[in-house]
């Protein structure tokens, strides 16, 4: 199912995982930030008495 890159296959392929390797970064990024935002605004909220 893969396409002949001949002599370009390494780089191609290289290409394809390094921009795969930085999509699972940035999502993962996100989503860690994105916990410890929730974590910071529910102690801001508890220490408020709003929860």
């Amino acid at each position: 199912m893969m396409p002949d890159l001949g002599k370009y296959a390494v780089t191609v392929l290289s290409a394809y995982g390094a921009a795969i390797a930085l999509l699972v970064v940035l999502v993962a990024v996100t989503l860690w930030q994105g916990a410890r935002m929730k974590r910071l605004l529910e102690d801001v909220e508890r220490r408020e008495g709003k929860n």
